[in-house]
């Protein structure tokens, strides 16, 4: 019988399953993700959510969010493998990336709800820049966007100037009668997920012609450049850089600004948006563990 490998991309929205067998690709499964407060929530999770789609299963590669060191993804990882008795590995969901897109020796970056940036270090460990949260960081993901551009807009306002584009796109996005109530609007609905749904506004803005939206985009994907910088300083290996998130995905212009930022101070770094799914580089780490001789 065909043995089973099953990769699972545990996002800050949304989880995507996906098995395949020997011949290929089997069947796939997008449900919400539910992360819980602690690894202990995420495992018990995880467990229940793969025995209810019923797929048989003989090795698990998951690129969880929130897996931000090698201490909480050896704890998932033995959480796991306690649980369902089968080989596991764990790494955080941007480590997916290389994998996904046939090039482990690469950075990963991902920006969606969060950001952040993934690479491997000279001996082998795993290195993580950013994904400190929507409250302290986050940049160039779809809530640092929204709140970076209300930050503007509301500088802009402090400055005497009138609404612009970007300024009534949020007003409105926002339900607020003005500029000040749209901090008012932020602290009202704390989370990554209902700021960052107003993303589309900000993008909006820069093609409509706002300096000020632009500017955002353009210091966002400068921001998730930085974030490569910082390990490649850190003796990341670097064959490339591939991006994917649901905003670096849906927006060019956040991927054109990263891209150009890593062209000023990378010029040799092949910057690449990922054309495959995140979670076929979870299958492949199952495959891997499938591979590996039994011991």
């Amino acid at each position: 019988m065909s043995r089973m490998a099953v990769g699972v991309d545990v996002g800050g929205t949304k989880t995507h399953w996906r098995a395949a067998g020997e011949e290929g690709h089997v069947a796939d499964r997008v449900v919400p993700s539910d992360l819980g407060s602690d690894m202990d929530d995420l495992a018990e999770w995880l467990v229940s959510d793969l025995r209810e789609w019923g797929v048989p299963y003989d090795a698990l590669g998951v690129g969880a969010h929130g897996c931000d060191s090698a201490s909480l993804c050896r704890r998932l990882r033995d959480l796991l493998t306690a649980r369902l008795a089968v080989p596991v590995r764990v790494v955080n969901d941007a480590h997916l990336l290389p994998h996904a897109a046939g090039v482990p020796g690469a950075i990963g970056v991902i920006a969606g709800t969060g950001s952040v940036a993934a690479g491997t270090g000279p001996g082998g460990e795993p290195l993580l820049a950013g994904g400190w949260g929507w409250a302290l960081g986050d940049e160039g993901s779809a809530a640092g966007l929204v709140r970076e551009a209300v930050r503007a807009t509301c500088l802009r306002h402090d400055a005497g100037l009138p609404p612009d584009e970007l300024a009534l796109g949020l007003l409105a996005a926002f339900h607020a009668d003005e500029v000040p109530g749209l901090s008012h609007a932020l602290t009202r609905s704390p989370s990554a997920e209902e700021w960052g749904r107003h993303a589309p506004v900000v993008f909006r803005a820069a093609q409509q012609g706002s300096g000020v939206a632009l500017r955002v985009v353009e210091e966002g994907g400068r921001a998730l450049a930085k974030l490569v910088e910082t390990l490649v300083s850190r003796g990341a290996s670097a064959t490339a850089v591939v991006a994917a998130g649901g905003v670096l995905t849906t927006q060019p212009r956040l991927f054109t600004a990263l891209a150009d930022a890593l062209g000023r101070s990378h010029p040799d770094l092949p910057v690449m948006l990922l054309d495959a799914d995140p979670v076929d580089g979870a299958v492949r780490l199952a495959r891997e563990l499938l591979a590996a001789p039994r011991g």
